[in-house]
């Protein structure tokens, strides 16, 4: 079904054709001005100039095109030219009518569907999650399922960082301290161990030491990177080392995104992409686009209309070692071989913007990607704490992932805990941390920083993930107390018996715009601000309509269905943030 806005646009889109302007200024928008209309159409005010006419002449003339109808109740031009609407009641029972036995709440799948791979992992193995990866990983996974639920066909890969200097530096301090491991003898020929040699907690000690040692000293960086090097050469000893790392490194590693209720659909690393790094250098090299440059292969991608300074791409180190921009390249190789995508979206850190143009840049410029693909980069912004800086623990590190979600889930109050096991009292603290961290960082555009507030975040009042889930629940317990179906005939709605659930009515029907745009946009605040409407709307109905006391049959079922409906939306909407609603709290 078309959506509500949909449906308007036709109308006045085809009335300003029928007048003589151009049709894209009818476009409706949902009103900023609810007191006196539901939707308005602002393109008389555009047009002004462009056919020297008086935004409200244009308009008058676009009015005398609209016949009578079904769908609208009144229409009438407001100074200088705005085009005021308000649709039928029986128009908006009936659009609900057909979003309550819709499976999608009145979305329909769109006809441009696109193969679409996201990028929102990118953690680097043996290291622990911390709060840094939060955002990626909140933001990927709704964009994953946002665009799923769309209709498009989505690849969810996690682009670990498994192939780096940090591998080298890991191998290199292993090898001080534990010289006679077999996997440093050059003239072994047995069979690798099948158990590390080293623990999870190993790896999260191994790994600062080793960097904090490159830092103050130049000679141990330099005999880091010769390992990095050998390991990408093929050295059969540090590659046994490297399965170790990794296996051990992945099992933390999903688990703890299991936690944020985060998946991915390929486990990828730098290191898949490896293999296709020579053959796209050497194509690089034979086209004319890469060429030496003090030692290193390098392929500009500077244009003629840049008015700040873009650096080339580095495609191979003077030593002959791979770097980002090289991984990142092959990987779009890869990309285009395994899943040939219309669209590539990396949720990264904003700070790493001129890596990405410049990947892009080169991507395009060298034919990795051709010009029907989309490359989007979806930068995000810092997750801060009181101060305004980068958020840490009380002692100043940086907070663990797993951290994170225990003090958030401590932070949780449940009223009704005495009729609780201890069992479900853990799971429902967990589905409610959930929601307040993940709504907490989503309601924020994804380019802004913010503050992670724990005791705001956690709060059951205001914009808050806790207080849509009460909503919810307030819902499920009306429902359940009345135990009654909606209505299932022609139309289960009747008359609005007030404002207020009228409000909340034409807030519904907005559902298939608001995903829409929020798919467009890549901007999940959106949604976050539609259902944090909803909720708002469902209460000022909930405390101004005596449901459980409605007497009148049809009323009830009316009601029951419009507060099923806004459940279901809820419930949907949630869904697609990544987190989920308990039966009761």
């Amino acid at each position: 079904m078309l959506s509500v806005i949909e449906t308007l646009n036709e109308i006045f889109m085809n009335s300003f054709e029928q007048a003589g302007f151009d049709r894209e200024l009818g476009r409706v928008t949902v009103s900023n001005r609810p007191d006196l209309c539901q939707f308005q159409v602002n393109g008389a005010m555009g047009g002004a100039k462009l056919y020297r006419k008086a935004p409200l002449m244009i308009a008058q003339e676009v009015l005398a095109n609209i016949k009578e109808n079904d769908i609208i109740k009144d229409v009438n031009v407001v100074a200088p030219g705005f085009i005021n609407i308000n649709v039928k009641d029986e128009f908006l029972q009936n659009y609900l009518n057909g979003m309550l036995t819709s499976p999608k709440c009145g979305f329909e799948n769109k006809e441009d569907i696109k193969t679409v791979v996201i990028d929102y992992g990118g953690p680097n193995v043996a290291k622990p999650l911390h709060v840094g990866h939060l955002r990626s990983a909140v933001i990927g996974e709704a964009l994953k399922r946002l665009n799923r639920f769309y209709g498009n066909n989505v690849i969810g890969d996690a682009h670990l960082g498994d192939w780096g200097l940090q591998m080298g530096l890991i191998i290199h301090e292993l090898k001080q301290r534990q010289p006679n491991l077999c996997y440093f003898d050059e003239n072994y020929e047995g069979q690798y161990p099948d158990t590390a040699p080293f623990t999870l907690k190993d790896l999260e000690e191994i790994y600062p030491t080793a960097s904090k040692k490159s830092k103050e000293d130049e000679v141990y960086l330099e005999d880091a990177r010769n390992t990095t090097q050998e390991l990408q050469s093929g050295r059969i000893g540090y590659r046994a080392l490297w399965h170790h790392i990794m296996n051990v490194s992945l099992q933390d590693l999903k688990r703890n995104y299991g936690r944020l209720d985060v998946d991915f659909d390929y486990w990828y690393g730098e290191s898949d992409a490896d293999q296709y790094i020579p053959a796209m250098v050497e194509k690089m090299k034979k086209d004319g686009h890469a060429y030496i440059s003090d030692g290193a292969l390098i392929v500009d991608v500077k244009k003629e209309t840049d008015t700040a300074p873009i650096p080339p791409c580095i495609i191979l180190k003077s030593n002959g070692s791979a770097i980002y921009e090289t991984t990142d390249l092959a990987t779009l190789v890869q990309r285009r071989q395994d899943f040939n995508p219309d669209r590539v979206i990396y949720v990264v850190d904003k700070r790493q913007d001129l890596h990405f143009e410049r990947v892009f840049r080169c991507a395009f410029k060298t034919g990795i990607v051709d010009e029907k693909t989309t490359l989007s980069f979806v930068g995000f912004g810092t997750v801060n704490g009181s101060d305004g800086k980068p958020f840490k623990t009380r002692s100043g590190g940086t907070m663990k992932l797993s951290e994170l979600l225990d003090t958030v889930e401590s932070k949780v109050s449940i009223k009704d805990s005495e009729n609780m096991s201890q069992e479900e009292l853990k799971e429902l603290s967990q589905i409610i941390a959930l929601s307040a961290i993940k709504y907490g960082d989503l309601q924020n555009p994804c380019e802004s920083n913010y503050i992670f507030d724990i005791d705001k975040f956690a709060s059951f009042e205001g914009n808050t993930g806790p207080y849509i889930l009460y909503t919810m629940v307030r819902i499920k317990s009306i429902l359940s107390k009345l135990n009654l179906n909606p209505f299932e005939g022609t139309n289960p709605f009747s008359s609005f018996t007030c404002d207020a659930e009228r409000d909340l009515a034409l807030s519904l029907i907005k559902f298939s715009h608001i995903l829409t745009e929020t798919v467009k946009k890549d901007a999940p605040s959106i949604l976050c601000q539609y259902i944090y409407e909803i909720s708002n709307k469902f209460n000022a109905f909930y405390h101004n309509k005596k449901i459980l006391a409605e007497t009148n049959e049809t009323i009830l079922h009316s009601l029951i269905s419009l507060i099923t409906l806004t459940l279901n939306v809820l419930d949907t909407s949630i869904n697609l943030l990544g987190f989920k609603a308990p039966e009761k709290m």
